[in-house]
């Protein structure tokens, strides 16, 4: 009988079998979560969600508008009031929408997003949550849902928005009718009677973890005069700073900083750290 003899060191077919499946298993990607963000060289209208339809139709900023049915599409209604040192804070009101900012940019899931501020038809700003503030000067302004890869939600190929007129004359009007394009208009409220300050105090603790902030950053609503005392504790060094109030503390890893504030001035006023510029919350004050 002839034996085949391989030369000593040399693979033997099965040999070769097993170092091709070891080497192709990396690229199978092991079942792992899908990314909802955009490729690299394509657009964000070109990302990976497919809700709705996307129509050749963009706004003034130039974003393309999404279709989508008015019984499924998302609402939003805006009530502003005049704050007592100019301008005015402005409170939205959605259904069958949520604010997702840590996947902006991200493919366009429905119900899902961030909303853009037009102060006079211009785009000024956008909102991750259901506050904000309008300089003055402002007439008229807009309010408009986008999903995450930046489209406009549509309804009948008119962008889901609602719009307020900052006319300086507060008056109060019926809840907005929604248009058949589904877009709504409402007009400014007045402000309310500026609360007393408020004998006891507050306490909020706030935990970070890498770019993770517990509780998810939300708004701590305050009445004009109350006191407000920020617990912090972060992984990193860093520093916590209340915009508005330029009030900040240094942060040392693992050690909780104690930072206490007045809310002595009326608005919307954002608490984030300084070298990572996470935004750990949103003081609105009343």
């Amino acid at each position: 009988m002839t034996r085949t003899r391989h030369p000593r060191g040399a693979a033997t077919p099965l040999v070769y079998l097993v170092l091709v499946l070891a080497a192709a298993m990396p690229l199978a990607g092991c079942g792992g979560p899908a990314t909802t963000h955009h490729k690299p060289g394509t657009t964000h209208e070109e990302a990976s969600g497919s809700s709705g339809t996307l129509l050749p139709a963009r706004d003034e900023s130039g974003h393309r508008l999404r279709e989508v049915p008015a019984a499924t599409a998302p609402t939003v209604r805006v009530e502003a009031r005049p704050d007592t040192e100019g301008g005015w804070n402005v409170h939205l009101t959605v259904e069958r929408f949520r604010f997702t900012p840590d996947s902006t940019g991200g493919a366009a899931l429905p119900g899902r997003g961030h909303a853009r501020l037009l102060a006079d038809g211009r785009e000024t700003a956008r909102l991750y949550g259901a506050w904000g503030y309008v300089p003055p000067g402002v007439r008229t302004l807009t309010v408009r849902l986008h999903a995450d890869d930046h489209t406009v939600w549509a309804v009948d190929g008119a962008p889901v928005q609602a719009t307020v007129r900052l006319d300086g004359a507060p008056a109060t009007s019926a809840p907005p009718t929604p248009r058949p394009s589904g877009t709504a208009t409402a007009t400014a409220t007045a402000a309310p009677p500026t609360p007393r300050p408020s004998e006891t105090g507050r306490t909020v603790t706030l935990t970070i973890t890498g770019k993770t902030v517990e509780p998810p950053p939300s708004r701590i609503e305050l009445k004009k005069g109350e006191r407000l005392t920020l617990r912090v504790t972060g992984d990193r060094a860093d520093t916590v700073h209340v915009h508005g109030y330029d009030r900040e503390v240094p942060l040392s890893p693992g050690v909780p900083a104690t930072l206490t504030l007045t809310a002595d001035r009326t608005g919307l006023f954002e608490v984030e750290t300084h070298e990572s510029g996470l935004l750990l919350t949103q003081l609105v004050v009343r």
